[in-house]
């Protein structure tokens, strides 16, 4: 990799975001920390913590959806709740992943885990057609059983 050493890191950034980032990488390696385009490093960084924010918030919603699937969505249950089981395995893994990498996201988890049941119940209802009656108003469990993997809502099996 060649760098223009007259082409500033600002300019990189426009132009071709990749190799900006290999050549702050670089400067900062190198502790070389004249010429280091900060606004838009810390942006990146900021733009990294929202991203992890947003996974989990996607990530727990599609579970909380496939939770109520398997528990609520009778007539599609038979058919479906291997590949469901699946999913939700697979949820949980995705959400103990950024919980490992980023312990400090359990309290983003708190703080989101009822708005995410309630969008989650939302898309469930406009999925299965179902009565939104047939669904609870509060979240199915608490957060440790619902991020369990071994826990499931009770149904008839």
């Amino acid at each position: 990799m060649t760098v223009d050493t007259n082409q500033s890191t600002e300019t990189l950034y426009e132009q071709d975001y990749n190799l900006w980032l290999e050549t702050i990488v670089k400067k900062l390696r190198l502790r070389e920390f004249s010429g280091i385009d900060l606004d838009n490093l810390i942006e990146e960084l900021e733009s990294m913590g929202r991203s992890d924010k947003r996974a989990l918030k996607s990530l727990l919603t599609r579970l909380f959806e496939h939770l109520l699937k398997i528990a609520y969505w009778e007539t599609e249950r038979e058919y479906n709740q291997n590949k469901w089981k699946v999913e939700i395995r697979t949820f949980r893994q995705q959400i103990a992943d950024l919980l490992n990498d980023s312990p400090s996201l359990n309290n983003h988890l708190n703080s989101i885990f009822e708005e995410c049941y309630h969008r989650a119940r939302k898309n469930i209802i406009d999925l299965t057609g179902l009565s939104s009656q047939f669904f609870p108003d509060t979240p199915i469990s608490n957060i440790e059983e619902i991020l369990d993997e071994n826990w499931l809502p009770e149904f008839d099996k």
